[in-house]
């Protein structure tokens, strides 16, 4: 009788055993496998920037902007001096806002020019206040063009990028 009764025992071991290998096989398959990686690929995006050239007179300053970047962009102008500021500019292509900014109401294409200028004329005040020198301040700014969901292109102006000029600047070649 004892043989009967220790086979049981041994089964129930050998089950146990056999049991508990299975389970130390996959927890060290999860505690040792890995994977690593590496390399690297440098990738451009491109950007959007814009140059303003001016062409300075006795009649004032000239405005034109070129768009240097990859992708086309919406541009607007503000100038800047201590006199009087007067704006002229052909009003299909440019347009007065009430943010300050003359904007440029054609989408600029990348490495395009835009087709008109705008001319910033300036009057001196009256009497002894005439400076003998002075700067006309000329600030650009840029946005990407935006799509709404019809493919109308649009500007979104809280995204900037700002380009200041003075008398100094860049000439039309």
């Amino acid at each position: 009788m004892r043989k009967l009764h220790k086979k049981p025992l041994i089964m129930a071991t050998a089950a146990l055993a056999l049991t508990g290998t299975l389970a130390v096989g996959s927890a060290m398959a999860y505690f040792t496998t890995y994977s690593t990686a590496g390399g690297g690929v440098k990738m451009n995006m491109g950007f959007t920037e814009t140059v303003p050239y001016e062409k300075v007179d006795e009649k004032g300053k000239h405005v034109t902007i070129k768009n240097t970047g990859d992708y086309d962009c919406f541009v607007r102008v503000k100038a800047f001096a201590p006199m009087e500021l007067t704006y002229t500019a052909d009003p299909d292509k440019w347009e007065a806002k009430n943010d300050g900014y003359w904007h440029y109401k054609e989408v600029l294409p990348a490495k395009e020019l835009t087709s008109t200028e705008l001319n910033i004329s300036y009057k001196f005040p009256e009497g002894k206040d005439k400076p003998e020198e002075f700067n006309i301040v000329v600030i650009q700014e840029c946005t990407p063009v935006l799509y709404d969901e019809n493919g109308n292109p649009y500007a979104d102006w809280n995204h900037v990028i700002t380009t200041e000029t003075t008398e100094d600047s860049k000439t039309t070649e």
